[in-house]
């Protein structure tokens, strides 16, 4: 592939996901679809999704170009930012990408290339979702935008919230809590802060929250992920393909923790028993796909696939309502079936500086306050 066509399938992608990310945005401002439905948004709504999709893309580029300058100085061989568009035309809630990435050309043989490549995007791009929260809680619009979205609250006035907690079959999404998005809410936020059902409305913080939540994603320390070449530069090889694979192990098992509950399997019906019996083998089988690639003996995958299973189970008999977060699990798939668990090894181990080491531990304490164990909360009014 030449280089004029790889720069207009670059350029073409990042249209189109300026495009996807821009419907997104004024999907999740107005709680209405484009083209779907009987009050479908028009021209003006998609303008106003700019306010969400200009930040939230902003903050992606910047982290994949802290990669590449990074890359570049480094004399290695680098594409520009390749972007993933994802809108799905209001079917159900997306974020209109799927995220970017940039394509190194060349095999990395050093400890510290990898790190410092692996550590600048992050780095960049959370300084950039800094600033994208600051302005998004410093600038909090007044109620009366809450009753232009949604004329329906306007007649209870700052006890709004009460409506949205006690409607039968009203669904929305909570954002989930994190330490820096908590510390934005208690010690930033200058205004009305938005009811917890309704910060996917205010587009600037929305975004700013994103950006967070795949900074997180991104520094996880595992595999060949951002955090697991931050890792691998910190502790060596030996160590890293020890502790990965422990971690990972751990992430799994609480995605899927209290997904089945052991006392469901007491019930006396026949059928409702062996459906429960059919989805936990699917369940099973889906770890097994996790830990499939862990080792190469594929008995010792199924003995950890099986122990992580059954210990949740167990848990959860004697802690009946203990829950992990199982929208992970999607990630956890990624990560063990095919980004994989361990990091390629380099024929230059050289430790890391003294001034790379301090960074790399200052990227795990910004994982810690970017992380949050239930992102994204989908919250359901049952009727009273």
């Amino acid at each position: 592939m030449n280089q004029k066509r790889t720069l207009s399938i670059q350029i073409i992608l990042f249209i189109t996901t300026l495009i996807a990310t821009t419907l997104t945005g004024a999907e999740w401002i107005y709680g209405r679809p484009f083209f779907f439905g009987e009050n479908t948004l028009g021209w003006n709504e998609f303008l106003d999704g700019f306010q969400y999709s200009v930040p939230f893309l902003g903050v992606l580029t910047i982290h994949e170009f802290g990669h590449y300058f990074i890359a570049k100085k480094h004399r290695t061989d680098v594409t520009l930012p390749f972007y993933i568009p994802l809108w799905l035309g209001g079917i159900t809630s997306t974020f209109g990408t799927l995220g970017a990435f940039i394509r190194i050309k060349e095999r990395i043989q050093s400890r510290t290339k990898y790190f410092d490549i692996g550590i600048a995007g992050p780095l960049a791009g959370f300084v950039a979702a800094l600033f994208v929260l600051w302005y998004g809680f410093s600038h909090l619009p007044p109620l009366d935008y809450v009753f232009q979205l949604f004329p329906i609250f306007k007649q209870y006035g700052n006890e709004y919230g009460k409506f949205l907690e006690t409607t039968p079959d009203y669904i929305s999404i909570k954002l989930g809590d994190s330490l820096l998005f908590n510390f934005f809410e208690q010690y930033v936020s200058n205004g009305e802060l938005p009811h917890p059902y309704l910060y996917t409305n205010y587009p600037i913080i929305f975004a700013g929250y994103l950006s967070l939540f795949f900074t997180a994603l991104n520094l996880f320390p595992i595999g060949q992920l951002d955090g697991g070449h931050i890792l691998y530069g910190l502790i060596g090889d030996k160590a890293f393909n020890v502790v990965s694979p422990i971690i990972f192990t751990g992430f799994v098992f609480y995605a899927g923790l209290g997904l089945f509950n052991a006392h469901e399997f007491t019930t006396q019906d026949n059928q409702i028993f062996l459906e429960l019996i059919g989805k936990y083998i699917l369940y099973i089988l889906f770890n097994y796909l996790c830990f499939s690639k862990i080792s190469e003996n594929y008995l010792t995958n199924w003995l950890i696939a099986l122990s992580v299973v059954a210990t949740q189970l167990i848990l959860s008999y004697f802690i009946p309502t203990i829950e992990g977060y199982s929208g992970f699990l999607a990630f956890g798939l990624m990560i063990g079936r095919y980004l994989g668990v361990y990091h390629p090894t380099t024929y230059d181990m050289k430790p890391l500086t003294l001034e790379r080491k301090i960074l790399g531990w200052i990227s795990l304490i910004i994982f810690i306050l970017c992380f949050s164990p239930k992102p994204f909360v989908i919250i359901q009014n049952l009727p009273h």
